[in-house]
């Protein structure tokens, strides 16, 4: 408040006799605020005095640490249902999450007490272009303990498998195993007697079912991305074809998801390998058979008439069909949907029920298999049916 000080009349000085007269009294007196404020403004400074930068340099702000961000499990927050809103089939890379996910990742990695440039190549570029999340990081640091899963690590397609299911190596067993004895039961039921004289037979068509198992493992198997985006002088059909998952059915990560065109370009590209893969191995397989065949007719010319040639071109196409179409749907609702959407999310913490389930799963699968290839060769006419006498 202002005080302003105004002399004060006093007329017991003028009455009393014989008194000296004092200087006025002085009091001071109270102003309104509008009247203050107007004096005030009427100063060489502004009302509002902004701190000393000295003294402003001296506060320090506080840092606050970065926190992670919540990775997304299961089907819930993966955007595996926003397949439609992925510009009709482009690139299908959601931007959204790229940002969070390279900063989950650079978070992990210093929880680890890892650099990026640890990492394989691939998988460094994918955690700088937020393609991966931090569990994927977390996944790969836990895997490197194990000697077999460290060296198998090194190869990218063995690598984006893992990642994205610890079990698949598990999964490339139980199918392997579960083929071998499948093929050698149903050789045996086919020569019977002869198993043990026809064993180099019988170990060539093994070997060649054992390929053919891997390949139906490894190729309809999720997925996690770790390839680089193609030029962007590529033609549209490569450019396609190259952002399709590996598994029609499979869930998409964090930031990133698939239309229902790029599932469907899944099924048509693994369809392509698994013909590729079929007609090629029963090439192999068939010409082997037959060479060794004709060299045991060679030697003994009782069996003419007891074992007849296997048409090599016409049965390595009709497999190379049936995988790519039979073979190839029933794999990959089997690893995509009965596997990663069904038994992974009900049994996540219960990895020995999780295997012995998928085990019983994969083994009616192959016999499944069996008995559709059967009908399917004699329908086209690559197996004759033996008429009873």
């Amino acid at each position: 408040m202002a005080f302003h000080y105004a002399a004060m009349p006093s007329s017991s000085s003028s009455s009393l006799s014989g008194v000296s007269s004092q200087p006025p009294l002085h009091l001071p007196r109270l102003r309104s605020p509008h009247q203050a404020s107007r004096r005030l403004s009427a100063l060489p400074f502004s009302r509002a005095l902004p701190l000393p930068l000295r003294l402003r340099l001296r506060i320090p702000r506080p840092q606050l640490p970065p926190l992670p961000l919540a990775f997304s499990h299961g089907g819930g927050g993966d955007n595996d249902g926003d397949d439609n809103n992925n510009n009709g089939g482009g690139d299908g890379e959601g931007d959204g999450g790229a940002p969070d996910n390279r900063r989950e990742a650079l978070f992990v990695l210093a929880q680890l007490g890892r650099k990026l440039e640890s990492l394989p190549y691939d998988l460094a570029a994918a955690v700088e272009g937020g393609r991966v999340t931090g569990e994927i990081v977390r996944r790969f640091a836990e895997m490197e303990g194990s000697a077999l899963l460290r060296w198998l690590l090194q190869f990218q397609g063995f690598r984006e498998r893992l990642l994205a299911d610890d079990l698949f190596l598990a999964k490339l067993a139980m199918e392997c195993g579960v083929g071998v004895i499948a093929k050698t039961a149903a050789e045996y039921e086919k020569r019977r007697e002869n198993f043990v004289k026809e064993i180099d037979i019988v170990i060539a068509d093994v070997v060649m079912a054992i390929v053919a198992d891997f390949m139906l493992v490894y190729l309809p198997a999720p997925t996690v991305s770790l390839q680089p985006p193609l030029a962007t002088n590529a033609g549209h059909i490569a450019n396609f074809f190259h952002n399709c998952p590996d598994n029609a059915f499979q869930i998409a990560l964090a930031g990133r998801s698939y239309s229902i065109l790029q599932r469907l370009g899944a099924i048509l590209r693994n369809g392509a390998k698994l013909f590729t893969v079929g007609t090629s191995a029963s090439l192999i397989g068939t010409g082997v058979t037959n060479a060794l065949i004709k060299a045991r007719k060679a030697v003994d010319k009782e069996l003419d008439d007891e074992v007849e040639d296997i048409p090599v071109l016409s049965t390595s196409v009709a497999y190379g069909v049936y995988m790519a179409v039979s073979s190839n749907l029933r794999y990959q609702i089997l690893a995509g949907v009965i596997e990663q959407r069904m038994l992974e999310p009900l049994l996540h913490n219960h990895k020995l029920l999780l295997s012995a389930l998928c085990f019983a799963v994969r083994t009616g699968n192959t016999f499944l298999g069996s008995l559709l290839w059967v009908d399917y060769a004699r329908w086209v006419g690559v197996q004759k049916v033996q008429e009873e006498a």
